[in-house]
């Protein structure tokens, strides 16, 4: 019940024109979370068997992490400041990520792209729908 009111809550959010449909996030992110498991899974092996440095796999890291916490910044905590600044963070991330990969493991770098992509609109999205609801 409570994710439902939360999800209520977003609904009620102005947001601009275009924004897209709610029910497009949920097939991009599978597509996109089936990438990641694959490139990012890439990266954490090749750094288990000494193949990669650990300031390579670290941007991997905190990717993971602030990608994570964002549903429950937006949708828990019901805060569009701090899910804007933690979605900038998982764009930062990804683009430090995908330039320290790329000499070691090519592909994982450009696997990204559909995912930088998104980041980016989802950045910009959420930082709209901060603004426009302060």
């Amino acid at each position: 019940m409570k994710k439902k009111n939360a999800y209520t809550w977003y609904k009620t959010l102005k947001k601009p024109s275009w924004a897209p449909p709610q029910w497009l996030f949920g097939p991009v992110w599978t597509f996109l979370y089936i990438l990641i498991f694959i490139s990012f899974g890439a990266v954490f092996t090749a750094f288990g068997r000494g193949l990669i440095p650990f300031w390579v796999v670290l941007p991997f890291g905190i990717n993971i992490f602030c990608n994570a916490i964002f549903t429950t910044l937006q949708f828990k905590l019901k805060n569009n400041l701090l899910a804007a600044l933690d979605i900038s963070l998982v764009l930062i991330s990804l683009v430090w990520a995908m330039y320290v990969v790329y000499p070691y493991i090519h592909w994982v770098a450009y696997m990204q792209i559909p995912y930088l992509v998104w980041v980016s609109f989802a950045t910009v999205l959420q930082f709209t729908v901060t603004y426009i609801n302060r």
